[in-house]
């Protein structure tokens, strides 16, 4: 190209595919998780179930790179858009299982929605069945990431019933941590709530999350969990919401959640 085109170039509009690279594109599954419309492996299923067309043509591989903004995306023939975001806390009681659906027919969260009228939500992060108290639920999954990838260090704040009665030299060794199944376990804090003759409850802090990771903690060290409720996520608390029950998050607790 010479001098005389560079400048002639310079004041053109470059088209997308016209001498400039496209605007990139995530897989087809992605990017029906990133508008809200269903989780990730929901969307890779009835992709390859043949529910999902992309420009009149369906798409049965979920990893085909897509662009809601330029492709006319159908699921199940209704067009795909962006939906709102909804974000909400639950105080999950124990015994509810955080699945959409259990394959041993037992209660999920899901039942404690439904006929809320609510789009599809994901659980942000998980609690167990036998453990209870903060879950949120969101179709938001770039928020939902922020909060539970492990570089973020979110604070997750647990009040732990225990079948032992600690000391001091107890709750240090929980703070050093220790490696089970390959894996390092630390209390990023732990202190004494109350105390009984048989059995006391911590609030224990963690700022990343294993599977298990409080239980497996307290069994390294020959303690077993009685209760575990989940209190706090950042600078959210649990509060006087009921067991079972649910709200909206206020705009200022989404925004604080996202710092």
């Amino acid at each position: 190209m010479t001098g005389m085109d560079r400048k002639q170039g310079q004041g053109r509009r470059i088209t997308p595919g016209r001498g400039a690279a496209a605007a990139p594109k995530h897989g087809l599954a992605r990017v029906l998780s990133k508008l809200g419309v269903c989780s990730r492996s929901r969307a890779e299923k009835a992709i390859r179930e043949g529910r999902v067309s992309v420009d009149g043509r369906v798409v049965l591989d979920p990893e085909r790179p897509a662009d809601a903004a330029r492709q006319r995306i159908l699921l199940d023939g209704a067009p795909v858009s962006e939906t709102q975001r909804v974000y909400i806390i639950l105080n999950k009681p124990r015994g509810i299982v955080v699945s959409a659906a259990d394959e041993r027919g037992r209660d999920t969260v899901y039942d404690l929605l439904k006929d809320a009228g609510l789009p599809w939500l994901g659980p942000v992060g998980r609690l167990d069945k036998a453990s209870e108290g903060l879950l949120l639920l969101s179709n938001d999954s770039a928020w939902a990431a922020r909060l539970t990838e492990p570089r973020h260090h979110v604070d997750k704040t647990y009040h732990v019933q225990i079948d032992a009665v600690p000391d001091a030299a107890l709750l240090e060794q929980l703070a050093l941590g220790v490696v089970d199944e390959g894996e390092r376990l630390a209390a990023k804090q732990a202190t004494l709530l109350r105390a009984g003759e048989k059995n006391a409850w911590l609030e224990i802090v963690l700022d990343e999350g294993r599977n298990r990771h409080i239980r497996r903690l307290l069994e390294a060290h020959g303690i077993g969990v009685l209760r575990l409720i989940r209190v706090a996520i950042g600078t959210l608390p649990l509060g006087e919401l009921a067991k079972g029950r649910w709200r909206h998050l206020r705009p200022e607790e989404v925004a604080a959640l996202s710092r």
